[in-house]
């Protein structure tokens, strides 16, 4: 019993108001629910509507609303929490003003997602597919793609790259059946919690739609409809500069930038990605440029996943004999990272 009331004592401690105790350690809170490490249950999360009192063995950091922050043990008094602090002595905040409460360690955490280094934060992955025949005709398909992403409380950098390469050889003659490359960044700043503004630059070459180089430059900003753990939306709005470079002719155009983005998670183990864009020409009525953009990844394992993608480009104005539409479809392996 002596040694039961000693580990007792050493805990963090968790009253419900139907009087259940919880004891471990107080990983962190928001003012909707708090996460607390048991010994045998591991981590419990708890309503904080349903929390009574709260005596903590070890000091937490208490962001408290419309006060300056605290940090230290904590005790309840009277339906208050009271904050034994190193400087300040004992501060008593109500239990509705507490907006976020965390360990030392979720508290090191935190910080570091205010400001974290550029080479940290990166999350991403790459795509492969190949498929080769050989005998009668022999063909070559190879698709890979990269992407990263690095999302701070702030801001957010987007990378992306992906190429298309197909072949066919018959009696001797060979053909190159799709040969295209596209690549781009995004830069977003947070202005508030659901309005942002951005910077892109996008980048593409087909061969076979005789397009040397495309350069899209374009700025504005953007609005996140839904924000959740599961599903984020994304409406986007700004003007950009595009610089077409075809075998044949060169073109500039000014353009509207009109968009929109959706990621949700469909499970535990798939992520569904779409996104679709108009760009109408401003200094040439009537012509336009759209993409529109479709992929899941499913994940095997922590690191590998299966990966399909839809993409097509439409371009009202194309080259001579050329067509409006390049659609791409591919599957294969996705490898993923996290630094």
């Amino acid at each position: 019993m002596l040694a039961f009331f000693s580990v007792m004592a050493l805990a963090d401690q968790v009253v419900l108001k139907n009087g259940d105790r919880i004891s471990g350690d107080i990983l962190k809170s928001d003012s909707k629910a708090l996460v607390i490490k048991t010994e045998f249950a591991g981590e419990v999360t708890i309503q904080w509507s349903a929390i009574d009192e709260i005596h903590s063995t070890q000091s937490l950091h208490v962001e408290v609303k419309d006060a300056q922050p605290a940090t230290g043990t904590i005790t309840t008094e009277g339906g208050n929490l009271v904050i034994a602090t190193a400087t300040n002595g004992s501060v008593t905040i109500p239990k509705d003003a507490v907006l976020n409460m965390r360990n030392s360690e979720q508290e090191t955490a935190y910080e570091k997602t205010l400001h974290p280094r550029l080479t940290e934060g990166w999350t991403g992955g790459a795509n492969v597919g190949f498929a080769l025949t050989a005998g009668n005709s022999e063909t070559k398909n190879l698709a890979l793609a990269f992407t990263a992403d690095r999302k701070s409380l702030k801001d957010r950098i987007a990378l992306y790259s992906n190429s298309v390469y197909a072949a066919n050889t018959t009696a001797g003659v060979s053909v190159t059946t799709a040969n295209s490359i596209q690549s781009g960044i995004r830069y977003e700043r947070n202005l508030t919690g659901r309005i942002f503004t951005f910077v892109a630059g996008d980048f593409q070459t087909d061969t076979l739609q005789s397009l040397d180089l495309r350069s899209v430059y374009g700025a504005g900003f953007g609005y996140h409809a839904i924000k959740d753990d599961r599903t984020t939306l994304d409406l986007l709005a700004g003007a950009n500069y595009t610089r077409e470079n075809y075998t044949t002719l060169q073109r500039n155009i000014v353009a509207l930038t009109l968009g929109q983005e959706l990621t949700h998670k469909i499970g535990k183990s798939t992520l569904l990605t779409q996104k679709l864009y108009v760009f109408p020409a401003l200094n040439e009525a009537g012509e336009y440029r759209a993409t529109f953009d479709f992929g899941t990844v499913t994940k095997i394992s922590k690191w590998l996943g299966w990966q399909t993608a839809f993409g097509d480009i439409y371009v009202t104005n194309p080259p001579a004999a050329k067509k409006r539409n390049d659609i791409t479809l591919t599957t294969g392996l996705n490898v993923t990272f996290a630094h």
